[in-house]
């Protein structure tokens, strides 16, 4: 996370963390173990972490912050100096309404030597350029950045409150108000500034339960959803959220206490070594779209996204509307349809009974059989088991070969473009346009190889799938191929 912080001044950067620290010191409930250290991790691309100063057990505390020093709604005086219930707007807009608030106070805020330390600039998705974007053509990632639906709420639900309350929210950069086309693109794009924050650092809070945040963060499946999961209130959890995050050496984990949120090592950390959070089972184009960097740690749990459409197409129906195809209406009927199923990147030895989503399975059974099989089945209104079979293996081996020719280059095009930009003597941490290229071949990389991956293991059970592979290379344009088995 840290990795998007961009400082040039190295006095600056050290004097806003011992500013930070020096803060956080001054709230008596606030504990840290002496044995760990907030470091600048600038030199290898990581920004600020926090490393253990001398050796530290499993199960020890490395600090606890209070309930009342977090970032939250239920914390700022905002929620009193309005008429409107600012909790009503929901977890992801009240909260970038409280920090909009809060950022604009200045050093009126409590949290201003907070502001300090966070981000200001972002490689997350929301902030790529199209030109940028397109680089990631072909990936699912894309249709997951939002911006135009987040920017709607922010017009529709924060906009109106903040040009309303110009003492509140004063304008930035100079502007009379946050009127017209430019103060709205004023506001928009600290409104993102915030929401990215929320995005990348903030922490669902439950209510005083002595209990662990399975995520170690907040960020759901798309920026500002409705998803179910939001059920809890966000909030920033200063300190907690400096962790850097890495699956493979994931050492610490937050527990949400009645009075403080406490992180604790969850085993033995050795004198030097930096202390990693996790954000849990997310391929690697998550993690580039929630925090903005990529890295090879999260490989495994890369995965190919395939929508409904996809199949359908595939499989020669006209549309994906349920209301029009009888075979996705009895699967709707008993809730086994979905709109997107997401294939895993396959571990050693495993079978495609172990990768493949169960209702994907149905699906492909569903659409491969006879119109008198089906009936049958629509006459007891019962979907058939889930089976992969020469059938099924064919169908999906077709809708993976047109998933692939999406991708603009092939496998092997990337990871020599990819080499390239890596020589033996390029610097330990690329900038700017080359940095996010350097990404997006990462995420393309390794969709791909899950792509190559499960089409292998397809081929033992649809023949003829691997000549028609070599045929058309990697798949690439092969979309109107007809495929059958």
């Amino acid at each position: 996370m840290s990795s998007s912080t961009h400082f040039s001044d190295p006095s600056s950067f050290q004097q806003q963390s011992n500013e930070f620290i020096s803060w956080l010191e001054s709230y008596p409930s606030v504990k840290a173990n002496p044995k760990i250290l907030l470091a600048d991790l600038r030199s290898s691309g990581a920004g600020r972490g926090v490393v253990a100063r001398a050796n530290i057990a499993e199960g020890e505390e490395l600090f606890s912050i209070p309930r009342s020093l977090i970032l939250a709604v239920q914390n700022s005086d905002l929620k009193s100096l309005l008429p409107q219930d600012v909790e009503a707007l929901g977890p992801w807009l009240s909260l970038m309404l409280v920090m909009l608030y809060e950022y604009l106070r200045g050093e009126q805020s409590k949290w201003a030597p907070y502001f300090r330390v966070l981000p200001s600039r972002f490689d997350t998705l929301m902030f790529w350029s199209e030109a940028e974007l397109s680089e990631l053509q072909g990936s699912a990632i894309v249709d997951k950045i939002g911006k135009q639906s987040a920017n709607d709420s922010i017009l529709q639900s924060i906009a109106p409150i903040v040009k309303s309350n110009p003492t509140l929210f004063p304008p930035v950069n100079g502007l009379a108000s946050y009127e017209g086309d430019a103060g709205t693109a004023a506001l928009l794009e600290l409104a993102h500034t915030m929401g990215s924050l929320i995005m990348a650092y903030a922490f669902d809070i439950e209510n005083g339960e002595d209990d662990e945040d399975e995520d170690g963060d907040g960020g759901d499946e798309s920026f500002m959803s409705d998803d179910e999961d939001e059920q809890y209130p966000k909030g920033m959890v200063p300190l907690a959220d400096l962790l850097n995050a890495d699956a493979d050496r994931n050492n610490a984990r937050l527990f949400q206490e009645e009075e403080a949120l406490v992180m604790k090592a969850i085993k033995p950390i050795q004198e030097g070594e930096e202390i990693f959070n996790d954000y849990g089972e997310i391929p690697r184009a998550d993690l580039l779209r929630r925090y903005g960097y990529v890295t090879d740690n999260y490989s495994v749990y890369d995965v190919v996204e395939l929508t409904l459409g996809d199949v359908c197409q595939s499989a020669g129906l006209s549309s994906s509307d349920v209301e029009s195809q009888p075979r996705l209406q009895l699967l709707d009927e008993n809730d086994v349809l979905e709109d997107g199923y997401v294939i895993p990147k396959p571990i050693a030895n495993a079978k495609l009974e172990d990768i493949l989503p169960a209702e994907l399975v149905v699906l492909l059974t569903t659409l491969t059989q006879s119109p008198e099989e089906f009936e049958q089945r629509r006459a007891k209104n019962k979907p058939p088991k889930p089976s992969m079979d020469v059938a099924q293996a064919g169908l999906l081996y077709k809708v993976l070969q047109s998933k692939q020719a999406h991708y603009a280059t092939s496998l092997e095009q990337d990871i020599n473009t990819l080499s390239g930009l890596l020589p033996p003597n390029a610097p330990a941490a690329l900038e700017g346009s080359a940095r996010r290229h350097k990404m997006a071949l990462q995420v393309r990389i390794g969709e791909k190889e899950v792509l190559r991956a499960v089409m292998t293991m397809l081929e033992s059970l649809a023949p003829g799938a691997s000549q028609k592979r070599s045929a058309n290379g990697d798949g690439r344009g092969s979309r109107n191929t007809k495929q059958r088995v």
